[in-house]
């Protein structure tokens, strides 16, 4: 019984991980063959849409953060082809870690913890730990966002679309570092697995 579930949760992560990387990833492979942003959003655009639709139907739910990231990449990807502009795709790494950020902080200070609502199921910790964890999601998510517009207004398109890849790992190993926090402050310390960390693959 237990075999299943864990070969089930993989398959879950893989999707999820599928979800979250697979459009941008594409997009920059297409940038840098074809040497066309056009082209490269109308992947993009593809992509995005074809990764919500696989994602929904392997886990029968699209996560709210991929849902959120994959919509606002359809959304400016089909502004971008529409206008034949390359500044919408760009400004979209913008808005979405910039409005990410405003949720994050700006929950915190309202006295809530985004963060706990988007994973409460999956983590299991006190009410100060969730808010220094949305605190610090949120502060990577501001720093993101005004790295992305430093790239976008200072350096040529292949610089951006080379950064915008940077982002992934970067986002991964942001993630990996507050693993250790999380299982200090879980609420179940017998548990031997090792928490997932909330995606910040934006």
């Amino acid at each position: 019984m237990t075999e299943p579930k864990s070969e089930a949760k993989k398959k879950s992560a893989w999707v999820r991980t599928a979800v979250d990387y697979g459009a941008p990833i594409a997009f920059a492979v297409t940038y840098f063959v074809t040497k066309n942003f056009q082209t490269a959003t109308w992947v993009l655009v593809a992509a995005s849409a074809l990764a919500l639709v696989v994602g929904y139907a392997v886990e029968r739910r699209v996560a709210l953060l991929p849902l959120f990231s994959g919509v606002m990449a359809l959304v400016f990807g089909v502004l971008g082809l529409v206008f034949h502009s390359d500044v919408f795709v760009k400004i979209k790494v913008t808005v979405v870690n910039g409005a990410l950020a405003a949720f994050m902080i700006g929950g915190v200070f309202m006295g809530r913890a985004p963060l706990k609502a988007l994973m409460g199921e999956a983590l299991h910790m006190s009410d100060a730990a969730w808010r220094t964890l949305t605190l610090r999601y949120g502060g990577y998510f501001a720093l993101a966002a005004i790295a992305n517009e430093i790239v976008r207004l200072t350096q040529d398109t292949p610089t951006w679309v080379k950064f915008r890849i940077a982002l992934l790992p970067l986002a991964i190993v942001f993630s990996l570092t507050q693993t250790p926090f999380i299982m200090k402050h879980m609420a179940k310390p017998d548990d031997q697995k090792t928490p997932e960390p909330p995606d910040a693959g934006f």
